[in-house]
């Protein structure tokens, strides 16, 4: 039996990286207030560091889900894999033409993956699609406010958020 309610603890594991980004900007901060100039430089650049940290860490808290969605999402090494319940597939990040995030009538919202020949569409709260975060961000031209702000908006219909410029030829 757990202190806390499983909705908090939901909340505070989705959180966690912030709260101990916090953490460690705060006793940052606390060591460069003793006396000492070697002891305030360690502890500003241990403050500068978890501020930098916490920047992304706070897009990522904002971007993940409670991943009780259908399928499981994995991102290996530049591959988007999705098993679903019943599709499922892998598309290469390079190889990429088209990020989409689909609002239907129903509530479910999607993002859609499209690359040379297939495509693929994974939930948003599909257990480890907040991996794709980081996978998202690393499209050129693509930026983390323009994906959070797609995320959140309850708007139905398909965004379509990047597309590739120049599709990369299999041969030179």
């Amino acid at each position: 039996m757990s202190f806390f309610r499983p909705e908090v603890l939901a909340l505070l594991r989705r959180w966690a990286e912030v709260i101990v980004a916090i953490a460690v900007l705060a006793l940052g901060l606390w060591i460069a207030a003793r006396p000492g100039p070697v002891v305030q430089g360690f502890g500003y650049v241990l403050a500068a560091f978890a501020a930098i940290a916490l920047i992304p860490a706070v897009r990522r808290a904002r971007f993940a889900t409670d991943g009780d969605g259908p399928g499981i999402v994995q991102v290996i090494e530049g591959r988007i894999l999705y098993m679903g319940p019943v599709d499922g597939g892998a598309i290469s990040v390079a190889e990429m033409t088209s990020l989409s995030l689909r609002h239907d009538r129903g509530g479910q919202v999607a993002w859609v993956l499209v690359e040379p020949g297939h495509m693929l569409v994974i939930p948003v709260n599909a257990a480890g699609a907040e991996a794709l975060f980081d996978a998202f961000t690393t499209l050129p031209g693509l930026g983390a406010a323009r994906i959070l702000a797609a995320r959140q908006s309850p708007h139905e219909g398909t965004r379509t958020l990047w597309r590739r410029a120049d599709v990369p030829a299999l041969t030179q």
